[in-house]
């Protein structure tokens, strides 16, 4: 009975626990709906419920004035505020994913997902966020549910297909550019990033390629700058700017030795053994 529960614990099958609410952190019936709403205490993933408010909010294209609205200034809107909210989550810890809603829907329009890749950072997080305001709005958070962002996005919509448009009951999440992107996940390059849209977390040959021969440059560079260190004025500069003293040098490696001196120092230890035998 116990595996069977398991089993369908969070689908359509479960007549107690709601399976949307499991899924997206989110349910069009509120604390109506029929079924439980098992709220996290702790969680990786923070939801900041109806946070993004777009320009055309009342009618898709169309400024409040009913003025069609070009969507590059649409899109450089949204972008703009996904910086904003990236910077300043940022400050608490590493971001796995932060995913906005497109949906239309009262419990799902501009919905923020931040995922955090620990849950003390969540955690921090939320405790910053407490009492704050964003454009004049209160900001409500709350721990979210979702970890997997495959299983709450619409594969349909992923593809240009959903029919359900703005109302359906799973994410449409709104896409950023390449370049901010890349700007922003960067520095979080040595593992990539994992948006909405990554369903394989399989490494492609072509990436595989790309890291090897980064590592290639890399190991490259540390030779010609000796080993990568920076230099102990910036190395001082960089610790007193974050308020600590100086730190005390490190003991620089031994200078390895080229392959006549290796050959002549392997000669000289034969020797020393066949005179000791």
């Amino acid at each position: 009975m116990a595996e069977h529960l398991a089993s369908i614990f969070g689908t359509e099958k479960d007549r107690v626990n709601c399976p949307f609410y499991f899924k997206i952190g989110a349910c069009r019936h509120g604390d109506r709906c029929s079924r439980l709403h098992n709220r996290p205490t702790i969680s990786p993933t923070l939801l900041l419920s109806n946070m993004y408010q777009r320009p055309d909010m009342i009618t898709p294209g169309v400024d409040a004035q009913g003025q069609p609205i070009d969507p590059s200034k649409i899109q450089e809107h949204f972008e703009d505020f996904y910086e904003d909210i990236f910077e300043e989550l940022s400050k608490f810890g590493e971001i796995e994913s932060l995913n906005v809603c497109d949906n239309l829907a009262d419990h799902m329009i501009g919905n923020v997902y931040v995922q955090f890749k620990e849950e003390d950072q969540a955690a921090a997080a939320l405790q910053a966020l407490q009492g704050r305001f964003y454009s004049g709005r209160p900001i409500i958070a709350d721990f979210s549910p979702v970890t997997d962002f495959r299983e709450a996005t619409c594969r349909q919509f992923e593809e240009n297909n959903c029919n359900r448009g703005g109302y359906c009951n799973f994410m449409h999440v709104k896409m950023i550019g390449r370049e901010l992107r890349r700007r922003l996940f960067g520095r979080y390059s040595y593992r990539g990033y994992r948006g909405a849209r990554s369903r394989s977390r399989s490494m492609s040959p072509t990436r595989h390629r790309r890291d090897h021969d980064r590592r290639e440059r890399d190991h490259k560079d540390r030779d010609y700058r000796g080993n990568g260190r920076r230099g102990s004025g910036e190395r001082y500069d960089k610790h007193e700017r974050a308020g600590g003293g100086r730190r005390p040098r490190r003991s620089r490696s031994p200078v390895r030795e080229g392959s006549e001196e290796r050959r002549a120092r392997i000669e000289q230890w034969n020797r020393e053994r066949e005179e000791r035998q």
